[in-house]
């Protein structure tokens, strides 16, 4: 960094000023910042299109439904494409330094690809997240070369992880308020812009709805606001799990609704309503009970052959919903959820009869739901 002088005279007193000239200009770190976009960058080339999955239902119907496959991503989420923007928002905005800590709050996913993408541009990372995260993100967390640094209340995470960025020099990343705006909304490949090129050779190429869940809101705002700018018919759900504020937020248009307790199906739902959900920008929301996203996880595997997170049976439950309705009223035309992550990270969750004996979770009403749906073409959900 330079300073230099040059005099002038100003105004018309006479008077002589100094012009101040700061030069920040430091070329080995735009090296360093050249390099790491372009590995950034090159991942998006290698992997930024996933797999469009074909649920199977009955072929009277002339409905389709289709899962977005986002766990064949190299860090297995919905979270990487989230993580790569966020990444390269970080860097192109001078935020993220050579050998400073990138330090993020996350219930797990998330974690895990930006640790993925830390590793990738060397410099060490930080997930704050809530004590009871699932052993198998902690472990990939530090697969990655990442370091998990726990809290035992959740909406702590947030004051935490700036506290820890302030103390290390690092930068806290803040995946829920710069979720919505790190995504390039008009295409780019993102995950709208390639769902419709997937569907173009389909029988009914513009989906009559997309149902994705929320965690930061980034993805439903991604979405929303590509099927507006591309002037589609496409409406929006956004499906809500309980001990999340979301849903209610969105209903009765208060964006100070908060839940006093976290959700239970990780990586969707929160107790604030984050920066990054924009509720305008959507059409239809559900609130969706635990126990139907655990049902329709497994029903999942029942069909397809996959296991799934929590939050894909989030999706799938309301997708099924939707179905249902349009069964009910004789319209034809197609659907798409999203595939967020593997079942493999929740074993001893949503797949652990034990898990959803302690949690007081008694699935069984709602996969008769399911296959009563899928057997005969009506919604029959449990009573209140």
């Amino acid at each position: 960094m330079s300073t230099t002088g040059t005099t002038r005279t100003t105004g018309t007193t006479g008077t002589t000023a100094t012009t101040i000239d700061v030069d920040r200009s430091d070329a080995d770190y735009r090296a360093w910042l050249k390099e790491a976009v372009r590995k950034v960058q090159a991942d998006a080339n290698r992997s930024a299109d996933t797999h469009l999955l074909r649920f199977p239902l009955p072929e009277a119907w002339g409905i389709d439904l289709y899962l977005k496959d986002e766990s064949t991503h190299p860090t297995g989420s919905l979270k990487h494409r989230l993580a790569r923007s966020l990444f390269l928002y970080a860097l192109c905005n001078g935020w993220i330094r050579p050998g400073r800590p990138v330090i993020e709050a996350s219930s797990g996913s998330t974690a895990v690809s930006e640790a993925y993408f830390a590793k990738l541009i060397g410099v060490p990372f930080i997930a704050v997240m809530p004590r009871t995260t699932s052993p198998e993100k902690c472990r990939l967390i530090e697969f990655h070369g990442g370091e998990c640094h726990f809290v035992d209340d959740s909406m702590k995470m947030y004051e935490e992880s700036a506290e820890l960025a302030a103390r290390t020099g690092g930068h806290y990343m803040d995946q829920f308020t710069y979720a919505e705006r790190a995504t390039d909304w008009r295409g780019n490949n993102n995950i709208a812009e390639s769902m419709y090129q997937q569907l173009r050779l389909e029988r009914y190429p513009e989906p009559a709805w997309i149902v994705a869940t929320a965690g930061t809101g980034g993805t439903s705002a991604t979405i929303a606001r590509y099927v507006h700018y591309m002037q589609h018919d496409t409406r929006i759900c956004v499906p809500d799990p309980e001990n999340s504020c979301f849903f209610d937020g969105w209903t009765n248009d208060d964006p100070d609704a908060s839940s006093d307790c976290g959700s239970r199906i990780e990586g969707i739902g929160r107790p604030r309503m984050e920066p990054s959900f924009v509720p305008g920008a959507i059409d239809r929301m559900m609130k969706v009970p635990d126990a139907a996203s655990v049902a329709a996880c497994r029903a999942l595997e029942t069909a397809i052959g996959r296991k799934a997170g929590g939050s894909t049976g989030t999706g799938l439950w309301s997708a099924l919903k939707i179905i249902s309705e349009m069964v009910a009223e004789g319209r034809t035309g197609s659907v798409v959820t999203l595939l967020c992550d593997p079942g493999d990270r929740y074993l001893d969750k949503y797949y652990s009869d034990e898990w959803l004996a302690a949690q007081r979770l008694d699935i069984a009403p709602y996969a008769k739901t399911i296959d009563t749906l899928l057997t005969t073409g009506v919604w029959s959900e449990p009573a209140a």
